[in-house]
């Protein structure tokens, strides 16, 4: 087996290289890289919780009460997914879920009074040194990333890939 190095013993990034043919990868690449990075700033920060459950927390705080899949579609991730956060986010003493008045099968998830304090405390120190963090390396960037990303969303969700292949 033969592997391409750079000069100076460097491995080739493929993914990279390979440009739109694998920019799923690279984006889900970068995700990780930021979580992992935002991870380290909410530790430094004093907070144990893992970075993803912020979205959740930060979606009820500002929206209240949410059932599982109001969540699910509020932070953009599945069912199954927000499912396993939520336990872990009751097990801390987070979030607080009820079955609703008019459907016993839909669960109600909102913040507890700690998970209340904890939002308040993450918005005051963390998330805008993370904000700000974010920011400054998007700086250099030429063309607005986030307007980038939004239309990238936009064209997915109105012709996916293999609808784009077929055509």
């Amino acid at each position: 087996m033969h592997i391409e190095r750079k000069a100076g013993g460097m491995v080739e990034d493929v993914v990279r290289e390979l440009g739109h043919l694998s920019l799923g990868t690279r984006l889900k690449r970068i995700g990780e890289t930021l979580q992992a990075q935002t991870q380290a700033v909410l530790a430094a920060h004093g907070f144990e919780q893992p970075a993803a459950y912020f979205p959740l927390l930060a979606a009820l705080d500002r929206l209240g009460a949410l059932s599982v899949g109001e969540l699910s579609q509020a932070v953009g991730v599945s069912q199954p997914v927000v499912t396993r956060s939520l336990r872990g986010l009751e097990e801390d003493g987070l979030v607080a879920s009820e079955s609703s008045a008019q459907d016993r099968r839909v669960r109600r998830v909102a913040l507890s009074g700690q998970g209340r304090g904890l939002v308040q405390h993450a918005r005051q120190e963390a998330w805008p040194a993370i904000e700000a963090a974010v920011a400054q390396a998007c700086a250099g960037l030429s063309g607005d990333l986030l307007a980038q990303l939004g239309a990238l969303e936009d064209a997915l969700a109105e012709a996916p890939l293999k609808q784009r292949v077929k055509a």
